[in-house]
């Protein structure tokens, strides 16, 4: 659903991740300072909280736009769906971070209407 070349930064930032929680799983084991190991969770915490900004505005703003773009194109204006994809298309700019996941998922839906719509239009021809 999402392209992978979208996921790819996230990706990065998460496999670093795993390596300062590897290091903060050894620093347990070998006692070190608690001031150190609260720096080691702060910094995970903080690369973590980065990935997800990246995951939501990055990789899931720009698989909407491109889910809404291909619906508009695969809608003849007269799909039934055309509505929601305007409503979308124009609410697009002003979509929060947390509305982004709801809104990729209206638009798998429509693709799916749209794939049978287009699917029975050209069985009818």
């Amino acid at each position: 659903m999402i392209p992978k070349d979208l996921t790819n930064d996230v990706k990065t930032r998460l496999k670093g991740i795993k390596g300062q929680i590897e290091g903060l799983l050894k620093m347990l084991d070998e006692d070190k300072a608690p001031e150190q190991i609260l720096i080691q969770f702060k910094a995970a915490q903080k690369g973590l909280d980065k990935a997800h900004y990246l995951l939501l505005d990055e990789a899931y703003r720009k698989t909407l736009a491109i889910k809404i773009v291909n619906a508009v194109d695969k809608c003849p204006g007269n799909c039934g769906n055309e509505d929601k994809i305007e409503y979308i298309k124009k609410e697009f700019p002003n979509l929060e971070l947390n509305d982004l996941t709801s809104r990729l998922q209206e638009m798998k839906e429509i693709e799916e209407r749209l794939a049978r719509y287009n699917s029975s239009s050209e069985t009818s021809d």
